[in-house]
């Protein structure tokens, strides 16, 4: 990496936009803006449905939010606003680096003591506490997120929506496009947040592990941080519940270990200058 990406990583928490760097600022209104009342429906206010067969960009952030909304129905935010913007800063610093940087990428750890994250479509990404509180520095936190951010970038749950969509046009149950009022939609968003929670295939998660690699590394941070993470991980015993949901839905640790290893190989060993940040890394206050 060259050194004068330095400054500019140093640069990145305080010169990126403040606006919406909390997801409850991000998601206020959800429920006005989904679903409109009878006054509004049909008239030239309205949203169009959502296409889910060739979805729009607008189309997939849409759906995103409303997904995102039924995961923090099940566990809220951690109340604390500097770490919420501290995570979102970071996290879009990393995912500008990404080939998708025009999303209105969105960030936030949620009360979970369960060590895992999710992303879904349309650049919205929760890290669980207890998975926050695994982190030693800055660098780690970027792979995280960076791994996340893989995900979005290459649309793994939205390609798996789609599929359940077409699962279900072939039963009969629904149309080409979605209405925001029926019933159907709503059920297949419900769905939607179980695919972001817990139904990635092994592929997805060793392509959003390489992903994560590299995004930390254009970003400035040591490019190792996910790998560190991963270690640390695993040596979680199998017992623990607290790691059950992750070693359920993801391939284990050394196996990602492994595979990444095979991917990288050395090519990140002439990567100089990549900054671990422990001393700006935002403390947990509880």
């Amino acid at each position: 990496m060259k050194t004068s990406a330095l400054p500019i990583l140093m640069l990145a928490l305080t010169t990126l936009p403040a606006q919406a760097l909390n997801l409850d600022d991000a998601l206020k209104g959800l429920q006005e803006t989904t679903q409109p009342s009878p006054t509004t429906q049909g008239s030239a206010d309205a949203q169009p449905p959502i296409n889910l067969k060739t979805p729009s960009r607008e189309d997939e952030i849409r759906l995103g939010r409303e997904i995102t909304g039924n995961l923090l129905g099940a566990a809220p935010l951690v109340k604390d606003d500097q770490l919420q913007k501290y995570v979102n800063q970071v996290g879009r610093w990393v995912a500008l680096q990404s080939e998708r940087p025009d999303l209105p990428w969105h960030f936030g750890v949620i009360e979970s003591e369960d060590l895992n994250a999710f992303a879904a479509p349309g650049g919205w990404v929760i890290v669980t506490k207890g998975l926050y509180r695994k982190l030693h520095n800055e660098a780690e936190l970027a792979g995280v997120l960076g791994h996340e951010i893989g995900h979005v970038v290459k649309k793994h749950q939205l390609k798996l929506i789609q599929k359940q969509q077409a699962l279900n046009l072939g039963a009969g149950l629904l149309g080409g496009t979605l209405g925001k009022n029926n019933q159907l939609v709503q059920e297949l968003i419900g769905s939607g947040a179980e695919i972001c929670a817990r139904s990635l295939d092994k592929d997805a998660e060793f392509e959003a592990d390489r992903i994560g690699v590299v995004l930390a590394g254009r970003a400035g941070y040591d490019a190792y941080g996910l790998v560190e993470v991963l270690q640390e991980i695993g040596h979680v015993g199998k017992d623990d519940s607290s790691v059950a949901l992750l070693f359920k839905t993801h391939p284990h640790p050394d196996d990602r270990l492994v595979k990444l290893g095979d991917a990288v190989g050395n090519r990140l060993d002439g990567i100089k200058d990549g900054k671990l940040l422990a001393e700006r890394f935002y403390q947990l206050k509880n």
